[in-house]
């Protein structure tokens, strides 16, 4: 079954933010004005992982600008995010949540949880100010992300949120044409 369009189930959680433990719950992600952006990774102190979040802090004042915040979920604690922070040049860019997740509350939530290894599929998700997931990428952990793409994808989907009676066609950029469906451009495209 799809997790897009549903509703995030509640949780909480124990993430490190900014130097500080801070707990995390569904309200954080429903808050009726900020757009989350989750991505699951494996686990802290793997190889391909300071990558991905070395390219979200570089991407984060762009987020930002957005109105999204990003949450990094492993299936580690807050404490060794907290070790990882301090010890990874790469994840020390980070000014986003570094959520721990070792009940795999999230993971399973997420329909990411790797059961055989305890550790999360390398996931990313969408979430509209209402905590509906708008958008989710799932694939291998051997593949790491490319945030410029996750940006065009919460782009898309934040004009598609603004403006109901549009979608967004295959490469669109912000800024760029958008189509109206309607009966008239059927076989037309």
């Amino acid at each position: 079954m799809s997790l897009i369009n549903t509703q995030i189930q509640p949780f909480k959680a124990q993430a490190f933010h900014n130097g500080e433990f801070v707990e995390l719950t569904e309200k954080n992600w429903t808050n009726g004005k900020n757009w989350s952006v989750v991505f699951f990774m494996p686990a802290a102190f793997t190889f391909n992982c300071p990558t991905e979040i070395e390219d979200a802090a570089d991407h984060y004042a762009e987020f930002q600008k957005l109105g999204a915040e990003l949450y990094a979920v492993t299936t580690d604690t807050h404490f060794s995010h907290k070790v990882w922070h301090e010890t990874s040049d790469a994840v020390g860019k980070a000014r986003f949540y570094l959520v721990g997740d070792p009940t795999h509350q999230l993971t399973h939530n997420f329909g990411v949880h790797i059961a055989e290894e305890g550790l999360a599929l390398r996931g990313t998700f969408v979430i509209d100010p209402s905590g509906t997931i708008k958008t989710m990428e799932v694939h291998d952990n051997a593949i790491a992300r490319d945030m410029t793409e996750t940006l065009r994808k919460l782009k898309a989907a934040k004009y598609v949120a603004e403006h109901p009676d549009e979608v967004c066609p295959a490469k669109w950029k912000e800024g760029e044409k958008t189509l109206k469906p309607s009966i008239d451009l059927v076989g037309k495209i």
